[in-house]
């Protein structure tokens, strides 16, 4: 059938249709099909088919683009560089951190501590100290107490760490950041075996990485009961012992194969601080800290509650009265317990010269002993200290009690006092410096600093008195008056010059010397006045050898440092030599000699002082109780003035006849 053209395509027949004709050509913008050619169909631009792209393996990513790829490669190169610069320079900072660490075989093979012989300024021997008496002892040879005793205190971990204590240096610091200060330690014995036994006592990041490397060392080449022995003895447990057995045979006449548990509980808190817990030196702080010690031993669980009790109920008779000679004397313990710092020798036996002047000492001794006896009992007081320096800071003599064999605490370098007065002289020097003179007139009035009230002894006030007047007469309204005009800061600063002041808050009442410190620091701060201005720190060892005479240790000359101006020194010198002529201190004078020097006296008659010098040579006096208690009347004008004067009167020169 034939239709015409332009007449509609009959239904069926177009593309949309069910039939089975050819199809409808495409649509607009479409070449129309060529006629049916047998064979295959040409290739055109529109129709060749591209490549397949080659089918990706279920879980496989892409390939990294090749600017990536070398990227990579690059930062594993730094970073292998980085690492091998790392590794080089983190070995070379090893070696020069440990480059001199000793052999711990060799020193540990080192089982005497050496005797020390002390001799006096002019080569006389004041004695020899050592572990003479102790035994070298095992593990095994000690009572089980005694072992507890010394683990639950330093180390309750020590058999189960591998040298450092992470938990322990972990809850030591925690405790630490809480307190605001140090309050805690992590050190393990193994440490202290390395820091005590085979490196020096000196603060430095060198010496703790040190330590550090050599307790990890110690613990490869050592068992933990040779450890732990070379601990038990060579620990220094004061009073110039080493090691258990020589402690307890000093403080207990016994051997440490015999030491009761609360004995052990003794001697295993003292490595805290030798010195503050010898028994004999301060029986109360000992007996404190074996207290704590059996606490440590309860909560570590290696003693009962019962057994503790039974231990505590011996404290009374554990420790048995200083055998020790009274020629050794608080200047002997004072030097020993500086050795260590100055000579780091393990294997052979010491000769410490020092500054020690025997007829001072004496003179020093008598003089204290003279006159506690004759009027003590009567001002009930009961311990004193003498301190002489000369104008280099050389200790000329040391007495830090009546007896050395009853009571061996050194109150000249470790009892910590108010000085009262005797400070008044570093509030008068701020004064100076800050534009006063000796003639300068200030007002002897009533004073108050807010709520505190300040008042001259015995009530009395003078009106308006020269600066030098004030001090002959310790007027404590003048010293509050000058302090405040140059500043209380300016006054402990003056004060940290020279070697002594507050250690906290400044407050207004250091003007007055409420605060503590020592006879021995107080004289050392007093040099200076006699000397012209230069700074002299106390000090007592001239030299350290060997016994074959191999020196190990000589004291330089320091260069001398002012901390005074001249000018300045020489108006306080004017002062003081006022309070000794015609001032509270007249007790002092000596006739025909220039006496210089400052009373003290703290409140309720607690603390008496005497500071003065003259020409070369410096003495402090402290008059007390050591448990604090009021004196009768006692001030520093009265036996603590005679004191010193006593002993000036032994030691200078007489006139020839």
């Amino acid at each position: 059938m034939t239709r015409e053209p332009g007449s509609p395509r009959p239904p069926g027949s177009g593309a949309g249709g069910d039939g089975a004709g050819p199809k409808a050509g495409p649509s607009r913008g479409r070449t129309p099909p060529g006629p049916l050619r047998a064979g295959p169909r040409p290739e055109t631009s529109s129709s060749r088919k591209k490549p397949a792209a080659p089918k990706k393996k279920a879980g496989t990513a892409a390939p990294a683009p090749r600017r990536f790829r070398g990227l990579k490669r690059r930062i594993a190169t730094w970073l292998a560089v980085a690492m091998i610069w790392g590794l080089i320079l983190a070995a070379a900072a090893l070696v020069w951190f440990c480059y001199d660490i000793p052999n711990p075989v060799r020193e540990a093979a080192v089982t005497r501590r050496p005797s020390i012989t002390l001799l006096a300024a002019d080569g006389t021997e004041i004695g020899t100290w050592g572990d003479l008496h102790g035994d070298v002892l095992r593990i095994g040879d000690l009572p089980r107490h005694l072992i507890d005793a010394i683990l639950a205190t330093e180390d309750r971990r020590f058999y189960s760490h591998f040298g450092l204590d992470l938990v322990g240096i972990a809850r030591a610091a925690a405790a630490n950041l809480r307190a605001g200060h140090v309050v805690q330690g992590g050190s393990t014995i193994t440490q202290q075996v390395a820091k005590n036994l085979f490196l020096t006592h000196e603060r430095t990041f060198r010496r703790k990485v040190q330590e550090f490397v050599l307790s990890l060392w110690l613990e490869r080449i050592f068992t933990k009961d040779q450890i732990l022995m070379l601990y038990v003895n060579r620990v220094y447990l004061g009073g110039g012992t080493y090691g258990v057995d020589a402690a307890s045979r000093r403080y207990f006449q016994r051997p440490a194969r015999a030491v009761t548990v609360y004995q052990a509980a003794m001697v295993a808190g003292l490595p805290k601080a030798p010195s503050r817990y010898n028994p004999h030196a301060d029986p109360k702080a000992a007996h404190t800290r074996a207290r704590e010690v059996i606490g440590k031993m309860v909560e570590a669980g290696s003693l009962t509650r019962r057994a503790a009790e039974a231990a505590l109920a011996t404290a009374p008779t554990a420790v048995q009265p200083s055998t020790r000679s009274a020629a050794s004397g608080y200047f002997a313990d004072w030097i020993l317990e500086q050795v260590g710092d100055y000579a780091n020798i393990r294997d052979q036996d010491l000769v410490v010269r020092t500054t020690l002047v025997p007829g001072l000492q004496r003179a020093a001794e008598e003089a204290l002993e003279g006159v506690l006896a004759e009027k003590g009992a009567a001002s009930r007081v009961s311990q004193g200290a003498v301190v002489a320096l000369d104008g280099a800071g050389a200790v000329q003599a040391m007495v830090g009690g009546r007896s050395h064999a009853r009571a061996p605490f050194n109150r000249a370098a470790h009892a910590y006092r108010q000085p009262g007065s005797a400070f008044k002289p570093f509030v008068f020097l701020a004064g100076l410096e800050a534009g006063l003179s000796p003639d300068s007139i200030l007002e002897d009035t009533p004073v108050a600093i807010g709520s505190w009230r300040p008042g001259n002894y015995g009530g009395r006030y003078r009106g308006p008195i020269t600066m030098q007047e004030a001090l002959a007469h310790s007027s404590n309204a003048v010293a509050v008056r000058i302090s405040e005009q140059a500043g209380r800061m300016a006054v402990a600063g003056v004060a940290r010059r020279f070697g002594i002041g507050p250690a906290g808050a400044v407050r207004p009442s250091i003007a007055l010397g409420v605060f503590e410190t020592t006879p021995l620091a107080l004289a050392g701060a007093y040099v200076p006045f006699m000397n012209g201005g230069l700074r002299a720190r106390p000090w007592g060892i001239v030299s350290i050898a060997t016994r074959d005479g191999r020196l190990v240790y000589r004291r330089s000359v320091p260069t001398a440092h002012r901390i005074v101006d001249p000018g300045h020194a020489e108006s306080l010198r004017r002062m003081l030599a006022a309070v000794v002529s015609w001032g509270t201190g007249r007790n002092a004078a000596l006739p025909g000699e220039a006496v210089y020097g400052k009373t003290g006296t703290s409140q309720n008659y607690r603390d008496a002082w005497f500071a003065g010098f003259v020409p070369g040579r410096v003495a402090v006096v402290w008059l007390g109780n050591d448990d604090s208690s009021p004196m009768r009347d006692v001030t520093g004008g009265a036996l603590p003035a005679e004191v010193w004067r006593r002993f000036m009167e032994r030691t200078l020169p007489r006139p020839a006849p």
